[in-house]
Order: C-alpha cells, then structure tokens, then sequence
C-alpha cells in the first residue's frame, strides 16, 4: 500500500507532506512516547500519534516511516507541518479515533 491510497481509500487529509504520497506503508504503529516510538517502530510504518509538536516530523524522518496519521482532529502545529513539507513528510488529519483507523487498515488488507 502507498501513503496516497491511505488518502484515496480513507479519505484521510492531507496536512502537510504531499511529495510523500508515493512512500510504500508497510505496518501500522500507534503510540504517544517519543522515545517508546524510537525504539520500537519499523521502517515504512505508518504511525498514529496526538503529538502534533515539530519532534514528531524528526523520528518520522528519522526512522524513515512512512508517513504520520493525527486521529480526531487534533490541529497541527505550524511548524510541524513545515518541517514536515521541508522533509517530505506526510501527515494526515482524520475525525477517527485510533480504533477506527486500525479498523480501516485491517478491512484494506493490513496484517
């Protein structure tokens, strides 16, 4: 799955990051620890988190994920989303809460 067939099949939006639709997903991570994610999400991960401040676009680039997801609409901070322009990192806004969006990803065929 690619980070622009989250945006087509979810209907998620865009934030920030457009010129990293194309990045393949390979997982889902969900967690709110800065650290904790560091240390155990994978490579092309699609990660789900409140934090909305400018470290989440550096551990996202930093572990080369595959894009970040805000569940329900929790605004992004400005310089969040233009570091994550700057990095070509995607970050989406959904009205779903974490459930929802793992729900989604399980019915498109994530495992």
């Amino acid at each position: 799955m690619l980070v622009k067939d989250i945006k087509d099949k979810f209907d998620f939006k865009v934030v920030a990051g457009e010129k990293g639709l194309n990045n393949e997903v390979k997982g889902l991570y969900c967690c709110d620890l800065l650290s904790w994610v560091m240390s155990h999400a994978k490579e092309r991960d699609a990660w789900i988190t409140v934090q909305t401040h400018i470290n989440i676009v550096a551990i996202a680039s930093l572990l080369n994920l595959a894009c970040i997801i805000v569940p329900e609409a929790i605004e992004v901070d400005e310089d969040t989303i233009e570091k994550a322009n700057e990095e070509n990192i995607t970050i989406f806004s959904t009205d779903l809460d974490n459930f929802r969006i793992f729900s989604k990803f399980y019915e498109a065929g994530m495992r």
